[in-house]
């Protein structure tokens, strides 16, 4: 079971973290260079239906996993030992792309225009970069850790 919890968290975390990526390093450019918000939004409307899901996959298996390996949730955050450490820095990146995420969802991207678009972009940015550091964390549980 973990071996295939494992694989549904790694898949998931592919269409988080490239979907950011593609989002960041090529949709966000373009509209930046054409002042043009409908082209991010075109792209966040077909990805979210399939990157909101795979975050939600990623947490309900990122969980799963981190209880397999430590069962006591008060460790979690105890930065303890090499894996608490992980899953701590993993919790915490969690916890920036939730507040990214809800802040963009209700107060950006509603009122997104030529206006709103860099600080949507500022966004794009750092919620890519948590997801990238989100997998370079994951990476940690198979390297010994995140430091």
């Amino acid at each position: 079971m973990t071996r295939f919890m494992l694989t549904v968290h790694v898949l998931a975390a592919t269409v988080w973290a490239g979907g950011h990526l593609v989002l960041s390093l090529s949709i966000l450019p373009k509209a930046l260079r054409a002042e043009d918000p409908r082209i991010v939004h075109d792209f966040e409307s077909v990805y979210e239906r399939v990157g909101l899901p795979a975050l939600l996959i990623q947490v309900v298996t990122g969980i799963w996993l981190a209880w397999r390996l430590i069962p006591d949730v008060g460790a979690w955050l105890s930065f303890g030992s090499p894996i608490a450490t992980t899953i701590g820095v993993k919790l915490i990146l969690l916890a920036v792309t939730l507040a990214l995420a809800v802040h963009a969802r209700l107060r950006l991207i509603p009122r997104l225009d030529e206006g709103t678009l860099r600080p949507l972009a500022f966004h794009i940015i750092a919620i890519t970069v948590v997801a990238v550091l989100m997998v370079v964390a994951g990476v940690g549980f198979r390297t010994g850790g995140v430091f």
